[in-house]
């Protein structure tokens, strides 16, 4: 009897840790598809900091709507296809490949970089990462599958816009942890550099500070978090890091922050920097929040890319 008792506890206790897995992985991993916004409908960030730039970023939309452009699309290493559009500037002009933050889009997280690429002379390609946007899946990796889809993403840029496309690779928040990871593996010579904006150092340390910030022990939760990755979403979010590929980056990176950022803390893009072992520069901007960088400092933004890929000697 006490054999089966202590079988049924143990039972018991592996289906609540199952239980908690799921409800862990729904809650970090887990995106449902999202109903398209209609033509007067636009998705603005929730929060006060981002009230003073409503207008702008709701203007920003709607250019980018009426905007030409091509509407394209992947499949990822795993199946899915993943939509992207493309808005030049001038043919033959070196391409920023830009990606969005966590539970985001390109429209609402990238609204302003058409505009910022062809300040500096750049054409975009805006891209809706997986579970986003056109784009398929319901699995967000904190961009540990977003690596892979980042390099498609490149492939394809090369096979359609020619083989001698200079491209720079873009991410704000989990956006930018995508391209960091990417840059961190071996890309084609065709990838000149990387613009980080407000990226974290690790999906575990990102995790963490969320998980303290509901005043949760993260020692206890953290785990349950990763291994509910590992069991529903068939990755591991500790495969690699932003921080660990800038110990390997080859190519050009500017860091951009926001000062005032309390999501991701500004502290990381200095460690970013710190690790990084090619060249870099590290903006920060005085009072932005999280992912407000630009529109916070749009002329001191441009001033600090344009002076960077002067030292990159790219003009």
């Amino acid at each position: 009897m006490l054999v089966y008792y202590i079988l049924g506890v143990l039972g018991g206790l592996l289906l609540l840790l199952l239980a908690t897995c799921l409800v862990c992985f729904r809650l970090a991993f887990y995106a449902p598809k999202r109903k398209p916004l209609g033509e007067d409908e636009f998705d603005i960030p929730p929060g006060k900091a981002y009230e003073p730039y409503r207008e702008r970023m709701v203007a920003w939309m709607k250019e980018m709507r009426a905007m030409p452009h091509e509407d394209v699309s992947i499949v990822s290493h795993d199946g899915l296809r993943l939509c992207g559009k493309y808005y030049e500037y001038q043919k033959g002009a070196p391409m920023e490949i830009v990606f969005h933050g966590y539970r985001g889009s390109a429209e609402r997280d990238l609204c302003g970089a058409i505009g910022r690429c062809f300040a500096v002379g750049r054409n975009a390609l805006i891209v809706d990462q997986r579970t986003s946007g056109d784009s398929e899946g319901h699995v967000i990796s904190f961009g540990i599958n977003e690596r892979h889809d980042c390099h498609r993403w490149v492939d394809f840029a090369i096979e359609h816009y020619g083989a001698d496309v200079r491209i720079i690779l873009t991410g704000i928040s989990m956006g930018a942890a995508t391209v960091m990871m990417a840059a961190g593996e071996e890309l084609p010579p065709n990838v000149s550099g990387v613009l980080a904006d407000c990226g974290y150092t690790s999906a575990k340390e990102i995790i963490c500070k969320v998980i303290r910030h509901m005043r949760l022990p993260a020692p206890i939760f953290y785990p349950i978090i990763r291994l509910s990755g590992r069991l529903f979403g068939g990755f591991d979010i500790e495969e690699t890091s932003p921080m660990e590929a800038m110990g390997r980056c080859r190519v050009p990176v500017i860091f951009y922050h926001g000062e005032a950022d309390d999501f991701v803390p500004c502290d990381m893009s200095v460690r970013l920097h710190a690790a990084c072992v090619t060249t870099k520069r590290l903006v920060i901007i005085p009072e932005a929040d999280h992912g407000l960088a630009y529109p916070a400092d749009k002329e001191g933004y441009l001033r600090e890319l344009r002076d960077f890929e002067v030292e990159c000697g790219h003009v």
